[in-house]
């Protein structure tokens, strides 16, 4: 799910997803440009190749081993000075069922921006098996997460999303950078993309198929700029357009989300008998937590033990939009919402504080910053969004506040020419969208598609951010990676994709 863009549900975040603990002012958020580098000379002839051993991966400390072969690959900090220091980033490859695998693998990549694409990979699993049983899958977590140099950053205490201070803020993103041991102006799409190539020619595989989730889309689509020679297909899901600056529009996405979940509820007899006023009952609670924070306390979601939380309406916003993520989520908002109402935070607090550790577990805050610092923020004023229109909707100003603050003094990084421009190719891409996505929604699709010559979407209705587990996505994402084309691809079952009905107590929907 991302936080910006997105990470996987339940660890991220889809997703825009290391174990370093986020500021909280990036909890919050929940939320001049450097020349070229030349693309890389080498061919797969003779590249020297990466050695890999048995190892395995998971999608957290405590979760089931996935069999893989790991290495570690040595990149140049900077790719402009090869000579220079070295960083090591850390490669998975989950081996293809066939005894004769293709030559091209599938490259899942992640979102966050800050995720470790082998623990998205490994939360995932399922979904790839279609793929698997034909090619290998290429994992590479990303520089700056997961195992391959993560920059982390501590987190300050006194940035309780209620408390939001610009003066903490900038302190402690300054000390986040006195305390990174390496140059994050490094650790942008564009310097990433060409690791992802000199990953390619190591091990000596043809050519990839992309898949790349919420941010990781973007990624896709910047490696299929740069090397198109090398990209045999694309998978975009949660789709974000290259000439989009995420973040002023983060709010108003998230707003329309969850004007089409309430009247979904409104127009579904059971839900609306068992929730009437729930639109105008929000507003009440908003305005409530607003002027008067509440005090729960509750058992911790995953220790058990007792804990204090200080429940304002920043915390219930950030619940909310990672709860609007997914069709599962979503299902519990209104019984969420009533439980407040009445005077129950407990179940709307533990969300909270859930969605706020997986957050800190899964999201490498300095990279993240890395890559909105350089490649959003200096976009905001393009896209043309208000202030006034910000303080229209549930999430408010505050995202924007905190992404201004930390970028004030954060170093703008590498950044190719022409990365702000459509993607133009005839490589086939298939676009997956969530008609109730809270941060890309369908219409980012249409937009990256505009400039590909072999382009396919699909939009999955009543879904959320990412469509990757959801129904027969699985079977139409492995016969697209089959066939290397759009054409002629049955996606009739996308229209029969699952919603969870609402649930109308804790046992559940109605029978």
């Amino acid at each position: 799910m991302s936080i910006i863009v997105g990470a996987a549900p339940g660890r991220d975040t889809h997703g825009m997803t290391d174990t370093a603990t986020l500021s909280r002012a990036l909890i919050a958020i929940i939320l001049s440009a450097l020349p070229t580098v030349p693309a890389l000379a080498q061919t797969v002839a003779d590249a020297p190749r990466l050695e890999l051993e048995d190892c395995r991966i998971r999608a957290a400390e405590g979760f089931p081993g996935i069999k893989a072969r790991c290495g570690r690959l040595l990149r140049p900090e900077n790719p402009a000075r090869p000579d220079g220091r070295t960083i090591e980033l850390f490669v998975a490859v989950v081996p293809a069922l066939s005894l004769k695998p293709q030559p091209d693998p599938l490259v899942p990549i992640a979102g966050g921006p800050g995720q470790a694409s082998s623990e998205f990979y490994a939360a995932y699993v399922g979904a790839f098996e279609d793929v698997r049983r034909k090619r290998d899958i290429l994992l590479l977590d990303q520089r700056g997460t997961g195992q391959s140099t993560p920059l982390h950053c501590a987190a300050g205490d006194e940035l309780l999303p209620g408390e939001y201070s610009r003066e903490q803020t900038v302190a402690d993103t300054e000390a986040c950078l006195a305390s990174l041991a390496f140059d994050p102006a490094y650790f942008t799409t564009s310097v990433a993309v060409q690791d992802l190539e000199a990953l390619r020619i190591a091990l000596g595989y043809s050519a990839l198929n992309l898949y790349g989730i919420s941010y990781g889309s973007r990624v896709a689509q910047h490696y299929l700029r740069r090397f198109p020679e090398a990209t045999r297909t694309v998978i975009l899901d949660g789709v974000v357009p290259p000439q989009v600056a995420l973040g002023p529009g983060i709010a108003i996405e998230a707003q329309n989300a969850l004007d089409i979940i309430f009247r979904r509820c409104e127009e579904n007899d059971s839900c609306q008998d068992r929730f009437p006023g729930l639109r105008a009952n929000f507003a009440a609670l908003r305005a409530e937590l607003a002027s008067t924070p509440v005090t729960v306390t509750l058992p911790h979601p995953r220790t058990g033990r007792l804990e204090t939380v200080q429940f304002s309406e920043e915390e219930m916003a950030g619940a909310l939009r990672l709860l609007s993520y997914h069709p599962t989520t979503v299902a519990l908002i209104p019984l969420l919402l009533d439980e407040a109402v009445n005077g129950n935070f407990q179940p709307l607090a533990a969300q909270f504080v859930m969605i706020s550790d997986n957050l800190a577990e899964a999201i490498s805050a300095g990279m993240h910053n890395a890559v909105v610092c350089t490649e959003d923020f200096p976009f905001f004023d393009g896209e043309g969004i208000s202030r006034d229109s910000l303080l229209a909707t549930y999430l408010g100003p505050l995202q924007i506040d905190a992404l201004e603050a930390i970028c004030s003094v954060w170093p703008s990084g590498v950044l190719d020419t022409a990365f702000k421009e459509p993607v133009k190719s005839d490589v086939p891409v298939l676009l997956l969208s969530g008609e109730v996505d809270p941060i890309t929604p369908p219409a980012f699709a249409e937009l990256a598609a505009v400039d590909l010559g072999e382009a396919l979407l699909i939009t999955g209705r009543n879904q959320g951010h990412g469509q990757l587990s959801q129904g027969c996505m699985p079977k139409i994402i492995g016969d697209f990676v089959a066939a290397g084309s759009t054409r002629e691809l049955d996606t009739d079952c996308a229209d029969r994709l699952y919603a969870m009905p609402f649930f109308l107590g804790f046992a559940g929907p109605a029978p």
